[in-house]
């Protein structure tokens, strides 16, 4: 296993995703969201993304600014559509992007095998309803499920508080959500903080996402 990359810019950060990537994208909302990756990841130019988020963008910044740039051709999310995601929602209407929706402890769980190397699994969750449709069910105790397979990506963007210089990190609060599993789902991990502090300075009790699981690492 090669050793962190500590950039100097978040251009650095997102070099070489490749068009067609699928994105993991951290966040809850705006709270964890990785906005200055996603910024930079607009300037580097990468399109025809599948983007794997909790939502599909608020306003007109962040994710809802890549979507906006015609850069991403699906979106798999649990909450498409907020007062807020007039971006997807005027492409979606208009045919020019596509849509999966998955249950957010799906979501979550489908990342969560990823990472864990679990081939499949079986969930209650969607069963008699429109997102259960052409997949394999099984009674299992008398009770009705659905197999859901693994999402993993070719990059992880996540938003997190504090780096070491290995490549530790701790989130702040509600921040943390979804990166701890796109941390382990992503085959290239790149962390946005706010600080990078020296190895040894955090406490290893706190720390969640272990220095093996990332690859790069900006401070913003």
């Amino acid at each position: 296993m090669s050793a962190v990359k500590i950039c100097d810019s978040t251009a650095e950060a997102v070099a070489g995703i490749e068009d067609g990537s699928t994105i993991l994208i951290g966040g809850f909302g705006l709270a964890g969201m990785p906005v200055q990756l996603i910024d930079a990841l607009i300037e580097q130019g990468a399109t025809d993304l599948t983007v794997v988020s909790n939502n599909a963008g608020n306003g007109d910044t962040g994710l809802a600014a890549l979507l906006a740039k015609g850069r991403v051709r699906k979106v798999i999310c649990s909450f498409p559509r907020q007062s807020d995601s007039w971006v997807f929602d005027g492409l979606y209407r208009a045919g020019k992007i596509e849509l999966e929706v998955v249950p957010q402890g799906n979501l979550a769980e489908r990342m969560r095998a990823a990472g864990a190397g679990i081939g499949a699994f079986y969930c209650p969750t969607a069963v008699g309803t429109p997102l259960a449709e052409g997949k394999e069910t099984r009674e299992i105790d008398g009770r009705t499920y659905v197999l859901e397979f693994p999402i993993k990506g070719d990059v992880a963007l996540i938003g997190a508080y504090r780096s070491d210089r290995m490549g530790n990190l701790v989130y702040r609060k509600t921040a943390r959500n979804f990166g701890p599993v796109m941390a382990t789902a992503g085959r290239t991990v790149i962390a946005q903080v706010t600080e990078i502090v020296d190895t040894g300075r955090l406490d290893p009790e706190v720390i969640v996402t272990p220095s093996i699981y990332v690859d790069r690492v900006v401070a913003v």
